[in-house]
């Protein structure tokens, strides 16, 4: 049975006055029905053009190339009526500032009646009770009330809700988030990810969660990869790739997470700074910054190779030879 989205060799380029920018470069994966997949990785990894470029959002002096499969479909190629039928009805995306999201000047009861009279044929009436009912859903007090307020009228926690409710208005298969609690204080975004959680579990709905916040990842999708130049530095099963990283870049993330049960340690980060997408290295992209990087590696570009345990990595050196680097170290 094929997979509910496959992308392969994906490929994001801009145009800019400085010349070419190489965001995306070989990206491959798959989504099956009803699974949770997050996209991590630094500010300019790559992760969100990924997303813009299945959903066909790219900027306009952006390109793509690959494929990305969709129900059988190359949605690349499609024309752009039958691809916003696609995106109002099977695949939504919640953006992670709602505020330039939502119409400011609209009532929510018409932002969110306006897509169901649209995709849906629905009545006003029937469009508005339909969106009082998703509000609920996601938790709105007083929903049928507050259907009818204005953006403003709502706290930031609240704004995201009202963009996850339009985004499943049309129950869609797949659901892409991209760093939907950026904003957010620690205890909304909390209640905004079990949000999600629920919402997968009531509906079906498979997600696709974008984030450079590794703490929302752990409790709550089902598989994780990691990318940076634009490029999968290893995929894996998240608990698998939490507890036992194999990439230095994975290593990386982690250990810069702060951790409450090691109050002694210092914080640790990665030294360095991203890539340049204009001009990336010939080898690994990650090569200048890696503290397991040996000489004579730099113009080796590494495959992406499954191990035994599944997960797939893209390095130079094995598994057994990161680890051994990293007892020698101080």
């Amino acid at each position: 049975m094929a997979a509910l989205l496959e992308i392969e060799d994906l490929h994001v380029t801009f145009a800019t006055g400085d010349g070419t920018v190489n965001a995306v470069n070989g990206v491959s994966f798959a989504l099956e029905e009803g699974e949770t997949l997050a996209i991590v990785g630094e500010s300019g990894s790559g992760k969100s053009q990924t997303a813009y470029a299945a959903m066909g959002l790219l900027a306009a002096n952006g390109r793509a190339r690959g494929r990305v499969r969709y129900g059988g479909r190359d949605l690349l190629g499609l024309p752009q009526r039958e691809l916003n039928r696609i995106r109002a009805k099977e695949i939504a995306m919640i953006f992670q500032d709602p505020m330039t999201s939502l119409n400011p000047y609209m009532r929510v009861s018409e932002q969110m009646a306006e897509v169901l009279t649209l995709h849906k044929g629905m009545s006003r009436r029937e469009a508005v009770a339909e969106s009082v009912r998703m509000l609920d859903l996601v938790r709105i007090p007083d929903a049928k009330a507050r259907v009818h307020d204005y953006p403003h009228q709502f706290s930031g926690g609240m704004r995201q809700r009202i963009m996850i409710a339009m985004a499943l208005l049309c129950r869609p298969k797949l659901l892409i988030a991209d760093e939907p609690t950026t904003a957010l204080d620690v205890t909304v975004q909390a209640q905004i990810m079990k949000l999600l959680g629920d919402i997968r579990a009531e509906l079906g709905t498979a997600v696709i969660l974008i984030t450079h916040d590794l703490g929302v990842v752990a409790g709550f999708c089902d598989r994780t990869l990691v990318m940076y130049g634009g490029q999968i530095m290893e995929e894996g099963p998240t608990t698998l790739l939490f507890e036992r990283p194999t990439h230095p870049y994975t290593l990386g993330l982690l250990s810069a997470v702060p951790r409450i049960d090691r109050e002694d340690e210092m914080l640790l980060t990665i030294a360095g700074d991203p890539p340049d997408m204009s001009r990336l290295p010939p080898g690994c992209p990650f090569f200048p910054r890696c503290a397991y990087a040996v000489p004579g590696n730099e113009t080796r570009r590494p495959p992406l190779v499954t191990l035994p345990d599944g997960r797939r990595r893209a390095c130079n050196l094995s598994v057994e030879e990161i680890l051994a680097r990293r007892e020698a170290m101080p």
